[in-house]
């Protein structure tokens, strides 16, 4: 690779400087220093949970206490679970689901297991404790009507104001996507599943 030279090099540093000036401009234009927020994770790509899981280690890595309720996967063994469990108290962990829907064949007992977890969810909202809640494939129960979508809508909305909520699973309700404050589309550009791999050990549980 050549040397750049020195005109590039002031091109670029002059780019920089733009760059940077217009950046602190924004930053500066915000005066929210912070706020509870309501994320939803949703599409149909993989990395829904997972990121939403990465946020959790985050906020556990800041001293936070932190809540992650399941709503539809089952009570398998995963990794994400099993490292969580190393931080004791600080991590409240709920696996209410009782497996994927076409597995239960079951509405009622879906109903039933989505209206646990929720009751579940509400508690750990109510505690002060808590600044990070994972509602891990909420969306999936809203999907298939498990649960009453204004109903949860209006909880999720009327959070206490230092509490952040993460909200995963495809197909996420225009309601919810309304009332939240970030919202991340995964997209579904390659899977390795469509030529014929199995979920593995350390990179789908």
């Amino acid at each position: 690779m050549s040397e750049a030279s020195s005109d590039e090099i002031e091109r670029h540093k002059a780019k920089m400087a733009k760059r940077k000036a217009v950046q602190d401009a924004e930053v500066a234009g915000k005066s929210i220093e912070s706020k509870g927020l309501l994320i939803v994770h949703t599409g149909p790509g993989k990395g829904k949970s997972t990121a939403a899981f990465g946020l959790a280690l985050r906020a556990l890595g800041r001293g936070w206490r932190v809540g992650i309720v399941q709503f539809i996967k089952g009570a398998w063994s995963t990794g994400e679970r099993a490292a969580f469990e190393r931080f004791g108290d600080q991590m409240v962990w709920h696996t209410m689901g009782e497996g994927f829907t076409w597995e239960t064949q079951d509405r009622q007992r879906d109903i039933a297991a989505a209206t646990a977890a929720w009751t579940k969810a509400l508690g750990l909202m109510a505690d002060p404790a808590i600044r990070l809640i994972v509602l891990d494939e909420l969306n999936i129960a809203l999907r298939y009507d498990y649960l009453p979508l204004q109903e949860i809508v209006a909880a999720l909305t009327a959070r206490r104001v230092d509490l952040h909520i993460v909200v995963t699973g495809r197909n996420a309700k225009p309601e919810l996507i309304a009332a939240a404050d970030l919202v991340t589309e995964m997209a579904l550009v390659k899977h390795h599943f469509a030529a014929g791999v199995r979920a593995q050990e350390g990179i789908e549980f």
